[in-house]
């Protein structure tokens, strides 16, 4: 075999590489995006997208392999052709931002063909010119490349994730910014105004109402709840006694029922008990509902404490209560700071049993509060919008103030010993 023969079969430029991985991604990526299109039934972007697809198809299936010259030109020319439809792609659209992100999927990856194949390097080597030299230069320079390249397409597709999640909060952002009770539209902060912030903080606005009976609720369901699920998961732990293993999967026994089964029953119970409009009875029904999965969490994590500690505290002259308050505690702060935030969380966000049990609007939480923003005389769509991003803070302070005990809490228990 020639030299220049080794040089092509040993040697692939790195963009010609990459292309053919992104390009593979992009078409999936397209082919996903135009159920967006099917859904907001635009004809003419759908075509389009279906085209581009199709070409960006051609292109992956055309690029150079270093053997045939006429590929490097088709690509280009199939790369081009993509430009022009993924521009008038974002012309035919209503021409909002997710219309530039949908086209972006073919522009982008089309442009980058367009500069990549036109490149000396890759030119050189599709046509059959690339010298020995030049490919051990190439092979060099593939190496240093690959990884920054790899990383960029990480970076990108992470990126596209995260913008995946924020589209529901920029969406109800944009609704609470608003003036009016705009439901949907283009993201215009030249429009914004706060006044449906204004109205929701007013002093005389029931949002504090249920600002505070949420507090109440989701901090006694949070101390209610710690306080019988860390006894009881030290116990099952610990302690080896008749009936334990029946105990144990009656909690997971129950929590494979949905919890509307349960609905009526509470009801009852609290109607008996006089416990209805109060807070005192969301508290006992959430500690009560959220008991098994705290107990469940917190025994993992008491397994893994060495037994051993506990032995020698004992030697020490501590009695099983002391063991437990002043060995096993402390180093379990991680699982019980986790397990207080679930139980706060879920309370926090319960909607079904402060429904049913509240019928007063001085005793309603924020979830219930909330949706009688929305009723079938009226949407205060721009107050629940706002209403909803202020209710949504204190779970993301929560979560960043709590992240460190969440990753420790999280993954103490998944190892033994």
């Amino acid at each position: 075999m020639s030299k220049l023969g080794l040089a092509r079969r040993w040697y692939v430029p790195i963009e010609v590489l990459t292309l053919r991985l992104w390009l593979s991604i992009s078409i999936l990526t397209n082919l996903l995006l135009m159920v967006i299109d099917w859904l907001r039934e635009d004809t003419l972007s759908l075509q389009l997208a279906l085209l581009g697809t199709v070409t960006l198809s051609i292109l992956w299936w055309v690029l150079p392999d270093g053997k045939a010259v006429w590929k490097r030109d088709t690509s280009i020319f199939k790369a081009g052709l993509t430009l022009i439809i993924g521009v008038l792609r974002f012309g035919a659209g209503p021409q909002m931002a997710i219309d530039f992100w949908l086209a972006g999927w073919m522009i982008g990856p089309a442009t980058l063909a367009i500069w990549w194949l036109s490149s000396p390097n890759v030119s050189a080597w599709a046509k059959g010119r690339i010298t020995i030299r030049g490919a051990e230069l190439g092979l060099s320079r593939n190496k240093v490349l690959a990884p920054r390249l790899g990383a960029i397409g990480s970076h990108i597709l992470l990126m596209h994730a995260v913008f995946v999640v924020l589209i529901p909060v920029l969406w109800i952002l944009n609704v609470a910014l608003t003036p009016g009770n705009m439901l949907g539209g283009d993201i215009r902060p030249s429009e914004w105004t706060g006044e449906h912030f204004s109205k929701i903080l007013d002093p005389d606005s029931s949002f504090w109402i249920w600002l505070r009976n949420s507090i109440i609720v989701s901090l006694g369901t949070t101390v209610m709840g710690l306080s019988l699920a860390v006894p009881a998961a030290y116990a099952f732990s610990r302690f080896r006694f008749r009936g334990r293993d029946s105990a144990m999967f009656a909690f997971l026994l129950v929590q494979m029922f949905p919890g509307i089964i349960i609905l009526v029953p509470y009801f009852l119970v609290m109607k008996t008990l006089g416990l209805l409009n109060t807070s005192l009875g969301l508290i006992l029904a959430y500690s009560v509902t959220a008991l098994p999965l705290c107990v469940w969490m917190l025994k993992g994590f008491f397994d893994t404490v060495p037994r051993e500690l506990e032995e020698a505290a004992l030697l020490d002259g501590c009695n099983q209560a002391q063991v437990f308050q002043k060995v096993v505690l402390p180093l379990s702060i991680p699982a019980v700071a986790v397990t207080a935030l679930f139980s706060f969380l879920a309370a926090w966000n319960e909607y079904l049993l402060a429904l049913t049990f509240n019928t007063s609007n001085d005793m309603y939480t924020l979830p219930v509060g909330l949706a009688s923003l929305i009723s079938s005389t009226g949407q205060a769509w721009g107050d629940f919008a706002a209403a909803s991003l202020l209710v949504s803070l204190p779970v993301a302070i929560l979560f960043i103030v709590f992240q460190k005990f969440l990753i420790q809490g999280l993954s103490a228990g998944g190892v033994k010993g």
